[in-house]
């Protein structure tokens, strides 16, 4: 989910607290070694079907990345959870996923660098909201949070659904890579489903062109989505495959878009032609 208001405050002041708080050395087994213990990598790989499948090159490149991520960022159990090595390289790996053909750790993982704290919970979060309806009536309420990205501050997600990512390979949903996608998007501002796009993108002149390519394409695939979901929701129609949950914004759309593609590119290939090779050369995925 992007950064609204309410969490945003209910996270600043989690991380504040926890910033008050003595703090235990965070991975020392991990931070002071250039590599990933074996035996926890290939736990990790073995656990999540879309890692498997990486070749020996990829996987080894995507070690170097994560050990380079561990090394730089800090994690915090919340409500007495403990973060071990293990839940840390997990974690990792699937964060640096998407950064997997971006070069070398210090070029790729600079698109992470605005943060530095992963706040941890043991299963999901509840977040105080408030929002104004067109006649300008506020309305609170509550909202159950899998994970959260707050605008240059700490990812919070939740421990329980970060280990279900092995089981939802065919259902395209992963809470860390939809979590770490937001940040991407962030990197030129609020989130709004259109990320920092490279020069020459997809032979384009210029950064209008570039995006001009880009919202012709999304804006199209988010209004034809949007409509699916209504259609299921107020006439039974059948649900799409795509998390429902990224019809709620194009931030979320992109998002959503983004772990399906990173977890079974294959079917969201199929769901979304127009999308993939936008995808395939902003993550630049060697055909």
């Amino acid at each position: 989910m992007s950064a609204l208001q309410g969490a945003a405050q209910v996270l600043r002041r989690l991380w504040q607290a926890l910033q008050r708080l003595a703090r235990r050395t965070p991975l020392a087994a991990l931070v002071t070694e250039r590599d990933i213990p074996d035996a926890l990598w290939q736990a990790t790989l073995a656990h999540y079907p879309f890692l498997t499948c990486l070749n020996a090159a990829e996987a080894q490149h995507l070690r170097r990345l994560s050990a380079a991520f561990l090394a730089h960022k800090e994690f915090h159990g919340s409500h007495g959870l403990v973060v071990t090595d293990a839940m840390a390289v997990d974690i990792a790996a699937q964060a640096c996923l998407p950064l997997l053909y971006w070069g070398d750790g210090t070029e790729a993982l600079g698109w992470y660098d605005d943060f530095v704290g992963i706040v941890l919970h043991p299963g999901q979060a509840l977040a105080r909201r408030k929002a104004m309806d067109d006649a300008g009536v506020v309305h609170h309420y509550t909202e159950v949070l899998a994970g959260e990205a707050m605008e240059r501050g700490p990812i919070m997600l939740s421990w329980q659904d970060v280990r279900a990512g092995a089981h939802s390979t065919h259902h395209g949903t992963n809470v860390v890579i939809h979590e770490f996608a937001h940040k991407l998007d962030m990197r030129n501002g609020s989130a709004d489903g259109c990320p920092p796009l490279p020069a020459g993108f997809m032979g384009t002149e210029g950064a209008r062109a570039a995006h001009a390519l880009w919202w012709q394409a999304w804006e199209s695939a988010y209004a034809q989505f949007k409509e699916r979901v209504t259609i299921a929701e107020r006439f039974g129609g059948a649900w799409p495959w795509l998390d429902a949950y990224g019809a709620t914004a194009p931030a979320e759309f992109f998002a959503v878009a983004c772990e399906a593609y990173w977890v079974n590119r294959m079917q969201f290939a199929h769901e979304f032609p127009s999308l993939a090779p936008l995808l395939d050369a902003f993550f630049q995925r060697p055909a």
